[in-house]
């Protein structure tokens, strides 16, 4: 399956792909090769284009801080992957849910795409807004993805889905102020 198929599939037909992805043996390392990395790429580009290149209004990020900041938003979201993907491997016990470090990682890297895919509203700085709002239909395609890929009673997966994202809130708050201490002191650098 393509990139482009998958990535449909997962926005547009989330109940019928999810089964799909759960019958996958699809490695970490090829997950991250062919569908993490070129995705998580559009709102790192994207941002930088939008922030250094086309700016907020008469304010542009230096080039040199922009692309920093690209680089290392780049980077963060491997990171975020493989850091929200132990936490819902830890937690599955805890809502009568199978561990598997494959299914948690599948999860969480496909439970992403919205938020990769709307990283292309950063092009223009008014609306990156609309980007955070793609994120928010994650959160839906995690909570179907749960019965299906880490076995969770469908009683459970709510608040298995509410668990998961307090600690991607936390996760993504202790991210971003590591982005902005390197973004920002790298701005005031320039």
């Amino acid at each position: 399956m393509t990139i482009v198929d998958r990535v449909k599939n997962i926005l547009i037909t989330p109940k019928t792909e999810w089964p799909v992805i759960a019958g996958e043996t699809t490695s970490t390392a090829d997950l991250l090769k062919n569908y993490v990395a070129p995705l998580a790429a559009i709102p790192a580009v994207c941002g930088f284009i939008g922030s250094s290149l086309i700016g907020f209004g008469a304010f542009r990020v230096p080039f040199g801080a922009g692309l920093g900041g690209a680089v290392f938003t780049y980077v963060m979201s491997f990171v975020s992957v493989f850091v929200m993907a132990f936490i819902i491997n830890a937690l599955a016990p805890t809502f009568g849910s199978e561990k598997s470090d494959s299914q948690a990682m599948k999860l969480t890297a496909y439970s992403f795409t919205a938020s990769w895919v709307g990283g292309v509203f950063s092009l223009i700085p008014g609306l990156s807004i609309v980007g955070v709002l793609c994120s928010l239909y994650g959160i839906y395609l995690l909570y179907l993805g749960l019965p299906r890929l880490m076995k969770c009673p469908e009683d459970k997966a709510v608040g298995f889905t509410v668990a998961i994202l307090v600690a991607a809130i936390v996760v993504s708050l202790v991210l971003g102020a590591i982005v902005a201490v390197v973004v920002g002191g790298a701005a005031y650098r320039m």
